[in-house]
């Protein structure tokens, strides 16, 4: 079964043609330090401006029809692409999540409106909103049927994704769809995600990878497969018991290790990704830290220090209105409407 999968995810690598990149790193540290680091990488810039969504708000899953309607639990500091759609985000209580990429995938749809329906705009928000832990998600989705819903964007490419969740404990849901049936896989050693083929087949890759021996021999390529296997060996082997700035500095190293260098390109393939912009959050101290690659600095919100009850304003950072960002940027938060969900 396994040579099965890894000739069927070797022959799909080769096959691949349009490539749209992220990856994603868990790094477990001592005294409980949860740290989730990503990169957004694609072929042309995304504007992404940050969000922080107090508790107690009302929300719904689509604009008409079957949908979910919620009141939120928890607080959130939310990063929202094009205005429209949250690509991830964590809450107050140190759950993480994060959307990539991953061709391929086909939804559960309902035509007919049986099912509930969430849009691909608000799908993070309702997880974080409504979840602390990954153990609560995952008795959630044993026990509900959904929907999805998807508009495509930057020009009718089709929103196909997957997700990851991690919570304070460094324990990691990775959820996925394929041919309309949901797959779901949850351990403390699912540490890396990045893209296609699908996770149990990229699993396999990496443990040829494992085989041969990272400090030997690791894959080079800005494929997929290859960031896989190259963020799973550094993460693993980065020094855990360090002191915080370190542990966040290897984070960002592991993350450099995998990104696509900004503006890469080649003439015979026009949708090659470059990494656009890249994250770390810390479940532990509720910190959430950004940076765009044609920037010099990270900066970061400070999600435990901002007022976050009922009733308070959502606040927002335009990024396109501030450049070389650094440090704590809490004071730079504005009250703002909510983002305008593209559903």
């Amino acid at each position: 079964m396994k040579i099965r999968l890894l000739f069927f995810a070797l022959a799909f690598v080769l096959g691949w043609g349009k490539m749209a990149a992220c990856s994603r790193v868990v790094f477990l540290g001592h005294d409980d330090l949860t740290l989730v680091g990503r990169t957004l990488d694609w072929r042309t810039p995304i504007p992404t401006n940050l969000y922080v969504f107090p508790r107690g708000m009302q929300k719904q899953g689509m604009p008409t029809g079957n949908t979910f309607h919620w009141k939120s639990k928890y607080a959130t500091v939310l990063a929202v692409s094009y205005d429209g759609g949250a690509t991830e985000g964590m809450n107050e209580k140190g759950l993480v999540m994060n959307a990539l990429f991953c061709k391929g995938s086909i939804y559960r749809t309902s035509a007919e409106g049986k099912l509930r329906s969430l849009s691909l705009a608000v799908f993070v928000s309702y997880f974080l909103d409504n979840f602390a832990t990954v153990d609560e998600v995952d008795e959630w989705l044993k026990e509900n049927d959904f929907a999805i819903y998807g508009q495509n964007f930057d020009g009718g490419t089709e929103a196909a994704l997957h997700w990851a969740l991690t919570d304070r404990s460094g324990k990691t849901l990775v959820m996925e769809f394929q041919k309309g049936k949901l797959y779901v896989y949850v351990s403390r050693d699912y540490r890396v995600l990045t893209n296609d083929p699908p996770f149990e087949q990229i699993q396999a890759i990496n443990n040829y990878w494992k085989q041969i021996g990272g400090a030997n021999q690791l894959p080079g390529t800005v494929r997929s497969p290859d960031r896989f296997a190259r963020a799973s060996f550094f993460i693993e082997h980065v020094p855990d018991s360090v002191d915080y700035r370190q542990a966040a500095a290897q984070v960002l190293t592991v993350l450099n290790n995998v990104a696509v260098p900004y503006g890469y390109g080649l003439e015979d393939a026009p949708n090659l990704s470059s990494s656009q912009w890249r994250s770390v959050a810390d479940a532990k101290n509720l910190i959430y830290y950004f940076g765009f690659f044609y920037e010099f600095a990270v900066f970061n919100i400070e999600l435990g220090k901002l007022n976050l009850n009922e009733g308070a304003p959502v606040l927002k950072l335009d990024t396109s209105k501030h450049t070389d960002l650094h440090g704590c940027i809490n004071d730079l938060l504005v009250p703002s409407e909510p983002f305008r969900p593209m559903w």
